[in-house]
């Protein structure tokens, strides 16, 4: 079996910027939020069962992620009936991925809520991106669709980024210049001491 790097980080930390690079030297990445992103799209499978759930927030073209991100984002009840749904799902998802690369020596799982969910448990090392708080910020609000409120409602559910990093194996900056970051990356794998087959 490879070894699992579970790769995690708050909104706004560069967490899809660093798995790209993983991805780039060769390590086979599971991209959670992609799957959440297919199984909730158009014909995707968990429409049923979020529609039965929260009547009105899907369509023919998938979820309408504002509207369920309404649904959910100060419902605490809510909020758990979707993980309900969703994270079982992602798991199994996560499991076909590993079948998959079984004999690669490297594989890394992007979880946005690596440690919320207890996902931690299923990986052998933890790599946490983090920026400093205002860079976190600025990135965030420059995201569409984005408002302060819903920011620090997003902060406010997800574990504090010095928790996160006082938790890992490896901790990997993102308010550097990207060759900093990239070198930190190969820095990682280095450590790991597998050999990447290309």
């Amino acid at each position: 079996m490879p070894m699992i790097l579970g790769l995690t980080g708050s909104i706004g930390m560069g967490k899809s910027t660093v798995a790209a690079m993983f991805a780039a030297a060769g390590v086979p990445v599971f991209d959670a939020d992609a799957v959440v992103h297919r199984l909730q799209g158009a014909g995707g499978a968990l429409l049923p069962a979020i529609e039965a759930r929260f009547p009105g927030t899907t369509s023919e073209s998938g979820v309408d992620r504002a509207a369920l991100a309404a649904a959910v984002l100060d419902d605490d009840a809510a909020l758990r009936a979707l993980e309900a749904i969703v994270h079982p799902a992602v798991r199994a998802e996560r499991a076909t991925f590993l079948n998959r690369h079984d004999d690669a020596p490297l594989v890394v799982f992007d979880i946005p809520l690596l440690f919320e969910t207890g996902a931690d448990d299923e990986v052998d090392r933890v790599v946490v991106v983090s920026a400093a708080p205002h860079v976190q910020r600025a990135r965030t609000l420059a995201r569409v669709g984005m408002s302060v409120a819903k920011f620090d409602a997003i902060l406010a559910r997800q574990l504090p980024d010095a928790e996160k990093r006082a938790r890992a194996d490896w901790v990997i900056a993102t308010d550097t210049p990207l060759g900093e970051t990239r070198a930190a990356v190969a820095r990682v794998i280095a450590c790991t001491g597998v050999v990447q087959r290309r």
